[in-house]
């Protein structure tokens, strides 16, 4: 079963970064940076909604420059207190949602279960920021909800067919594209059907 991050209503930040504290940074993440160390490089990362820091400090472990960014100031606050923050990373953090936020080139664009909150009207935008923003040969390691995950419908978030989610991958070298579905329950216990699509999908 995957370790899904989207369950966070915005009462309930406090009580969700309690429950997730101390799980390790997402598959995707990692086969991206697999695959670039592969390759003998390292690059400037984003962290959209980086919430705490999982993924973050793996970049940070990683020797990645990172600009991490998220909604919450709890998050922001709890990232830079992280006693696992190696010595001299060189991180820079963004108060703000990802949808509004700007920021420059890069290798690698991280967004580990953080594009389905994206509200619908604002998605085409935001994935044609991401996909722009990447450099020759840079990455892109995330999710996308599928539409028969439950929640769809929900208002302010995105879901997608297989052959939309494909149809977005167009022009990148798709790297990883696994579709997962079953009936589990949330961070929070929630009962809940899943329907993912994992990725990762390198810039030509």
């Amino acid at each position: 079963m995957t370790d899904r991050t989207a369950d966070r209503p915005a009462p309930e930040w406090a009580a969700y970064y309690a429950k997730t504290a101390g799980r390790p940074p997402r598959a995707t993440l990692l086969a991206a940076l697999d695959r670039f160390e592969k390759e003998g490089r390292t690059g400037f990362a984003v962290d959209l909604a980086c919430g705490t820091g999982r993924d973050t400090i793996e970049l940070m472990r990683r020797g990645w420059p990172t600009l991490a960014i998220d909604a919450e100031p709890a998050a922001i606050a709890t990232l830079r207190a992280r006693p696992d923050l190696p010595p001299g990373a060189r991180l820079d953090v963004r108060l703000g949602r990802f949808e509004d936020a700007d920021w420059p080139e890069c290798d690698l664009v991280n967004a580990s279960f953080a594009l389905p909150i994206c509200p619908p009207e604002r998605f085409a935008a935001l994935w044609q920021r991401i996909a722009a923003s990447l450099k020759p040969g840079g990455r892109f390691s995330g999710q996308l909800y599928g539409d028969r995950d439950s929640w769809r419908g929900r208002p302010g978030m995105t879901h997608h067919t297989r052959s939309q989610a494909e149809a977005l991958l167009a022009g990148l070298d798709v790297e990883m594209f696994g579709e997962e579905e079953e009936n589990s329950v949330t961070p929070r216990g929630e009962a809940k059907h899943w329907h993912i699509f994992h990725i990762v999908a390198k810039k030509p």
